[in-house]
């Protein structure tokens, strides 16, 4: 393995996927955030505990701004560092991934760990706006969430490794023991600990955007590193000569 040029394009790749994810975050997701933050707004202002005043919004808009003007840079971040597990995995599972060529592979890899990492655990705590949520709860959400991740991405990984021991019928059971333990895990799980007050139709095209932005990142990731792989080789062997 040429462990430098497996850094760089390892590193590249996300970088660039998780640019354009936040690229594409900035056309689809930001209204959504803009409308679900105009109604916290609106009940700050009924309440009293804010007033409608042009400094008021002054300093909102400031803060959007920085908001926004910060979510690319978030996003190559983020990116980097996913784009680094996904090029690891990529790396030791190469030979035993299904496909004629690296582009296939990758995109295979990538809707595995879509579907394991973010999808199920989607399913069970969907994605809401900022502004949707008790902020005395985001430190629990935070841990069911991130324990939901790692439940089901080991749970790949441990029945991957079991079907490698049976002979026959091995990714048939491998798959239907995947979905019975998720199926179990998916309803002793405890539910989101917030009430959503947010119009529902609101929030779910914010969840709808999420999961494209999302998508985005994990197809481009694939398909940057895909043609990167094939065309640099990082995994030739080093001549001594």
């Amino acid at each position: 393995m040429k462990t430098l040029l497996f850094i760089l394009i390892v590193l590249f790749s996300g970088a660039l996927a998780g640019t354009i994810h936040g690229i594409v975050n900035l056309g689809i997701v930001e209204p959504h955030l803009d409308e679900a933050i105009g109604i916290e707004n609106q009940n700050l202002f009924a309440s009293g505990e804010e007033e409608d005043t042009p400094q008021f919004w002054a300093e909102y808009d400031a803060y959007r701004d920085w908001q926004k003007s910060g979510q690319v840079l978030a996003g190559t971040i983020l990116g980097t560092s996913i784009g680094a597990l996904f090029g690891i995995v990529y790396a030791f599972a190469r030979h035993v991934l299904p496909g004629s060529n690296d582009l296939k592979k990758t995109l295979l890899l990538a809707g595995v760990m879509w579907f394991t990492l973010y999808l199920i655990p989607f399913l069970k705590y969907p994605a809401n706006p900022p502004t949707v949520g008790d902020g005395e709860t985001v430190v629990l959400r935070a841990i069911l969430y991130l324990s939901f991740i790692a439940i089901s991405g080991f749970g790949a990984v441990g029945f991957y490794q079991l079907s490698k021991r049976l002979k026959q019928n091995r990714k048939v059971l491998s798959i239907v023991g995947y979905a019975a333990f998720i199926g179990v895990t998916f309803a002793l799980m405890p539910a989101n600990p917030d009430e959503v007050t947010a119009p529902m139709e609101l929030v779910n095209e914010f969840r709808i955007m999420s999961v494209l932005g999302v998508t985005t990142f994990w197809i481009s990731v694939a398909v940057i590193l895909g043609a990167l792989w094939h065309k640099t080789r990082p995994d030739a062997e080093i001549s001594t000569r």
